[in-house]
């Protein structure tokens, strides 16, 4: 069973994990089909370092496995709950109206909607 200290700990790698554009791009990748680094390096039109160092973090992190193959190292999401809460998530950041203005007036928050202007926020 997980105690709170532990499901933080799962928290935080997941967030340190989805943090970065590179991971975030290769776990969406890997969503879809498992995947090999020479062709997400490919696909992903990064280098294959790159692609190796992230993969190394995402397995780290416990979000992959690897799965030698031969000369070749196959990659997925480690589990199918994961891949399922994973889609769940990306269907909720994908359901955000980009268009619409800021509820706040002082909103700084940059991955926020554009701030409305003064005559949007009276009209």
């Amino acid at each position: 069973m997980l105690t709170i200290a532990s499901r933080i700990d799962v928290m935080n790698r997941l967030g340190r994990a989805m943090a970065d554009p590179t991971r975030a791009r290769i776990l969406l990748s890997l969503l879809d089909k498992p995947g090999y680094p020479v062709q997400l390096a490919h696909d992903l039109e990064l280098t294959r370092s790159n692609v190796s160092n992230h993969l190394t973090c995402l397995r780290g992190c416990g979000l992959v496995v690897a799965t030698p193959e031969g000369r070749s190292t196959r990659y997925e999401i480690s589990d199918p709950h994961l891949a399922h809460a994973l889609n769940d998530v990306v269907n909720v950041v994908l359901a955000v109206d980009d268009g619409t203005p800021c509820a706040g007036d002082n909103c700084n928050d940059p991955f926020c909607c554009t701030p409305a202007t003064a005559t949007e926020v009276t009209a």
